[in-house]
């Protein structure tokens, strides 16, 4: 369930969410609601989203975060344009 807060992510765990995405979360906001999750509900996977790209990655990092999403990967992919013709 993507979440934008800690207070929507307990609440998502707490209805039985396995897996609570925080998006656009801010570092510090992210770890404080990883950890807020984590502690009340410990089986439940979080996930970082939301601007995350290859400079700003190790700040998304942390003990309570079991993935990470980057958007970036697949958005600045380049077109490959090719034909097959039979």
């Amino acid at each position: 369930i993507e979440c934008s807060s800690a207070a929507e992510a307990l609440a998502a765990a707490g209805a039985g969410a396995d897996i609570v995405l925080l998006d656009n979360l801010a570092p510090q906001e992210l770890h404080a609601a990883a950890a807020q999750v984590k502690a009340a509900h410990p089986g439940v996977t979080v996930e970082a989203s939301g601007g995350i790209v290859l400079g700003t990655l190790p700040q998304f990092l942390g003990p309570h975060i079991n993935v990470v999403s980057m958007g970036c990967l697949t958005h600045s992919a380049p077109a490959l344009d090719f034909a097959l013709r039979v």
